[in-house]
């Protein structure tokens, strides 16, 4: 084979594997994009903004925002008190 068409595939490969690691490289940039994005709704600024998706069929939704939506299920599920009432009866039982 001679020098010229030695170099040329050489180069060729050089180019298809550099190709590879470029293009690699960009999937797994776009996958740590992916998970850094903000997926936490507690940090989110737009879930505060929005009204919560049950506020139409619970009254004790109304007026709340998604995020305070989410709080008042945390509550509820760790039984924690809704009201200053049932704070003050909890304080009383003690």
């Amino acid at each position: 084979m001679k020098n010229s068409t030695m170099i040329s595939v050489l180069t060729s490969a050089f180019a298809a594997v550099a190709g590879i690691f470029v293009y690699k490289s960009y999937q797994e940039k776009a996958k740590q994009e992916a998970l850094e994005k903000d997926v936490d709704m507690h940090n989110s600024k737009e879930i505060d903004q929005r009204e919560s998706v049950e506020a139409d069929e619970d009254d004790a939704e109304k007026g709340l925002t998604q995020l305070d939506s989410a709080y008042r299920d945390e509550w509820q599920a760790n039984a924690f008190p809704q009201t200053h009432r049932e704070m003050e009866e909890l304080e009383k039982d003690k």
